[in-house]
């Protein structure tokens, strides 16, 4: 079987006949488009191959990703039809559906469509590495969910008082396969897709599911509003919560055991809310665990002022930063470089996220007096070398922790501050003398997570000098790099993220500033006169290596 777009592309000269040949081959046994295949084994360059379509068929041409494709149209044709002849439809508008395809000299796709769905074919064309998002966004995800969703019928009713819930009921609903494998069918996708939350959330009018992917929240399904109470009712049963109890917040943890032995914790949080209960799982992939300090993206002189930091025998060190912006890591992996035979170290935190060996972790429950101030108390009690603090939350933590950092014990800690330098004004601001902050901290550690473009789909994105320059570039010009967005990335052109550092050490003449009263601004001026690289300047760096865009770096930082 030969292909029309084949001999046009052999007749103008772009292809041999091996090389048309050889796409053959793998299109007979792999399926698909042709197009796909020219580009995949480096033919024919993708922008020039759908330039010669364009001018050869005169069709339109979309981006289905761009789309609001309804799941009715989708539905039209099945998912075995759709990666056979790789293509999507997009839209019906009376009697004529409109598909998108790479390459419209198939014949036999889009006759088998018009006999499969009785309607008219109009054809748009799109790019085939398109086309493959958008099934992989459309199709894969909703495949698995799709077979258990027509499975369940109308068995789960819509409540509108959740009050009047049976919960025997909803126990037995929680039991039922088709439920507990749409909830395994979610958990196992987040996994697939790399996913650090996952986001169940519940409206008046509809049930929406969002991943949280390299730090970015994409929605990825919306499940028939009538499950809302079974699904959150099963997730609880696995969390071990209490599925009678809809009007408090409740946390928990599930325990997954997937094939190859690996084991994935998911952390639970319920939240009672105006429609129903939202659930938020944190995914805790200890076998994605970075405990060594050189490969989590510090600048050399900035480990060296951290390590040295963390090895003195008593003192601060603060590692600031948002909620995500990977703080317990980097906590972690100075307790990893810290834990010997010879060091005892306590840790008060809430949640613990990771079981480290040899470390004593302890979890706090607020709602029985065990908090951080509490345990820091306990700590000092049991002949500590090193503590670590989950969070410095107020003044008697804060008080506390700089006494034992005074008498000889190293205090490891976070605080949600946005600059290294606004940490001192945090403190002060809780009630903290300005003597004992300039005395005890030895280091203040700020940091943000950058999303990494994607290898596969990178290009250069030429951009004036002179924006380099009034972003605060200091060096020689450079071009930047972005993601196209590609089947590997999920379309987004970023694909897995690289930490910003912002690394303050404490030396004289900053601790003399901090007594001196003064304000974060003369602080942080007196930081970068000594050599202390900003988070815009750390992420500028990154962006001039080609590891992350300048879109990215204007996202997670702030200009100095």
């Amino acid at each position: 079987m030969t292909s029309r777009l084949g001999e046009l592309l052999q007749r103008r000269g772009t292809l041999t006949t091996e090389q048309l040949e050889k796409a053959l081959t793998e299109q007979r046994e792999h399926g698909g488009a042709l197009a796909s295949y020219l580009i995949k084994l480096n033919l024919v360059d993708e922008d020039v191959l759908m330039a010669f379509i364009e001018r050869e068929y005169r069709l339109p041409v979309v981006d289905p990703l761009s789309l609001d494709i309804s799941r009715d149209v989708l539905n039209l044709i099945p998912q075995q039809l759709v990666v056979k002849h790789h293509l999507i439809p997009t839209n019906l508008v009376r009697s004529t559906l409109t598909v998108a395809m790479a390459d419209p000299s198939n014949v036999i796709a889009i006759n088998e469509i018009k006999f499969l769905t009785g309607y008219d074919v109009k054809i748009a064309l799109a790019a085939p590495g398109v086309i493959q998002q958008a099934i992989e966004r459309h199709y894969d995800a909703q495949s698995s969910v799709d077979e258990v969703l027509s499975e369940m019928g109308e068995g789960v009713e819509l409540l509108q008082d959740d009050d009047d819930v049976d919960l025997q009921e909803l126990e037995r609903s929680t039991e039922e396969a088709p439920v507990v494998r749409l909830v395994n069918a979610v958990l196992t996708d987040a996994i697939r897709k790399r996913a650090s939350d996952i986001h169940v959330e519940p409206y008046e009018r509809m049930l929406r599911v969002r991943f949280r992917i390299d730090g970015v929240l994409y929605e990825i399904m919306q499940p028939p509003l009538r499950l809302k109470n079974a699904i959150t009712s099963r997730i609880k049963v696995m969390a071990q919560l209490d599925i009678a109890e809809r009007r408090l917040p409740q946390d928990g943890r599930i325990k997954l055991k997937l094939s190859g032995r690996k084991e994935m914790d998911f952390r639970v949080s319920v939240m009672p809310t105006m429609f129903g209960e939202k659930v938020v799982m944190r995914l805790l992939d200890k076998s994605n665990l970075q405990l060594d300090m050189t490969k989590l993206g510090f600048a050399e002189a900035a480990l060296a002022n951290f390590k040295e930091a963390i090895y003195k025998p008593y003192g601060m060190v603060l590692v600031t930063g948002p909620t995500g912006s990977g703080k317990t890591t980097t906590l972690y992996s100075a307790l990893a470089e810290l834990n010997k035979v010879a060091t005892n170290i306590s840790t008060a935190e809430d949640p613990i996220e990771f079981n480290l060996m040899g470390i004593n972790q302890v979890q706090m429950h607020e709602d029985i007096g065990l908090n951080f101030a509490t345990a820091l108390r306990s700590f000092l009690r049991q002949d500590p070398d090193i503590i670590m603090v989950g969070e410095i939350r107020d003044f008697e933590t804060a008080e506390i922790g700089i006494k034992a950092a005074l008498t000889g014990h190293l205090v490891l800690s976070t605080l949600h501050t946005n600059d290294a330098p606004s940490t001192i004004n945090r403190l002060l601001n809780m009630g903290v003398e300005p003597f004992l902050v300039a005395s005890s901290v030895n280091l203040i550690l700020a940091q943000r997570l950058a999303r990494v473009v994607c290898d596969q789909c990178r290009e250069e994105e030429p951009v004036p000098p002179e924006t380099l320059v009034k972003l605060g570039w200091p060096g020689e010009p450079f071009t930047p790099m972005r993601g196209l967005g590609c089947p590997t990335c999920g379309g987004t052109g970023y694909r897995g993220r690289v930490a910003l550092y912002e690394v303050m050490p404490l030396t004289e003449a900053l601790r003399e500033l901090i007594v001196t009263g003064a304000t974060a601004t003369e602080l942080k001026r007196a930081a970068i006169q000594q050599g202390m690289m900003s988070l815009r300047q750390s992420g500028l760096v990154h962006v001039a290596r080609g590891t992350t865009t300048l879109e990215e770096i204007l996202r997670v930082t702030m200009a100095d």
